[in-house]
């Protein structure tokens, strides 16, 4: 009973200091200050992870768009040998293919 008592002083006690307290005077636009601190603070962190903005993306799909038709234009010009003749200079090279030439052995 007497841990009811003292709980019972205890709530009292408490509801009268809520009594006592003043009243506090809060600006008005405290709660859009608030808010606007809190946004600026997360658009500082998406613009450091936002490096790679679409104008950048695109810069970067031209430069690999350009470098492959260079790359492309340069295979085709390079190739002044045949499919044939490429062949047999593969098989040549890795001794694959008989040579027409006559060895003096035989």
């Amino acid at each position: 009973m007497e841990n009811n008592k003292n709980i019972k002083n205890k709530v009292e006690s408490t509801l009268l200091a809520m009594d006592t307290m003043e009243h506090v005077n809060v600006s008005p636009f405290f709660k859009d200050k608030t808010m606007q601190l809190l946004f600026a603070e997360k658009e500082a962190q998406t613009s450091v992870r936002g490096w790679f903005t679409p104008k950048l993306q695109l810069a970067t799909l031209v430069c690999v768009v350009v470098l492959n038709v260079v790359a492309f234009t340069q295979i085709n010009t390079s190739e002044s040998l045949s499919y044939d003749e490429n062949i047999n200079q593969f098989a040549e090279t890795y001794r694959l293919s008989t040579s027409s030439e006559t060895s003096f052995l035989n």
